[in-house]
């Protein structure tokens, strides 16, 4: 089994759209693959087929349960704030330990491709001593960047590009996530990028592809993770 991290510069980039939309791909060229999203904000039962753990397993062809959100999201909060913070709204805190241990017994149980998404960006707190990125170094997999190309994001990805290379995680491929609100066009987002740090593949989404659009852009993704 391959395994990545599916990160990102901030919360709301399109990790989950990222994520849903490489394992749809997969399945439709009949090839295995599987994500997690072990912890999320924001969850209601209520609403659970339009989160992003709904929206995987749709993407999984499973239906939501609590069977298998429980399967993916084990770590489930209600606010939509911080995962530290979240958990302490409700008493509770998340268990990093049983986080990595999670992932790591997916990524030796699963066959294929497994996806596992953070939440939030890459330096968002866990709990009061680990971020996102601490949980990425534990696991030791390649990361793949979800980028957006609003005005600002040229120094949020080169952070991220930074702190990922500083622990001596890889990055597989960024992918730019087409902003609603793109001052310029997303090839002089990625002029400036790789004038500042060596990535090996950039992918391109556009805003609300076509399915054509989609499926040229999930293919370059797949190719650049080959």
């Amino acid at each position: 089994m391959s395994a990545y991290f599916v990160t990102a510069t901030g919360t709301d980039i399109g990790k989950t759209f990222v994520t849903a939309g490489l394992v749809r791909r997969l399945r439709e060229i009949d090839r295995e693959a599987h994500a997690l999203k072990p912890v999320v904000s924001g969850f209601t039962r209520e609403a659970a087929v339009t989160s992003d753990s709904g929206v995987l397993l749709e993407a999984l062809g499973q239906p939501v349960t609590d069977e298998t959100l429980d399967a993916i999201s084990p770590w489930r909060f209600a606010a939509p704030l911080s995962p530290d913070m979240a958990a302490a709204r409700e008493g509770r805190t998340v268990d990093f330990d049983g986080v990595v241990q999670f992932c790591r017994d997916a990524i030796a149980t699963h066959r294929g491709t497994l996806f596992i998404e953070g939440v939030g960006g890459v330096m968002v707190p866990l709990d009061a001593r680990h971020t996102v990125l601490d949980w990425i170094a534990a696991l030791a997999v390649p990361t793949i960047v979800v980028a957006g190309t609003y005005l600002g994001t040229i120094s949020h990805t080169l952070t991220a590009l930074d702190v990922l290379a500083r622990r001596g995680i890889k990055v597989a491929a960024l992918v730019l996530n087409q902003s609603t609100d793109s001052p310029v066009p997303p090839a002089e987002t990625i002029a400036s990028l790789v004038r500042f740090a060596p990535i090996p593949s950039i992918v391109t989404l556009q805003r609300a592809p076509s399915p054509i659009e989609a499926k040229r852009a999930f293919d370059s993704l797949l190719n650049a993770l080959s």
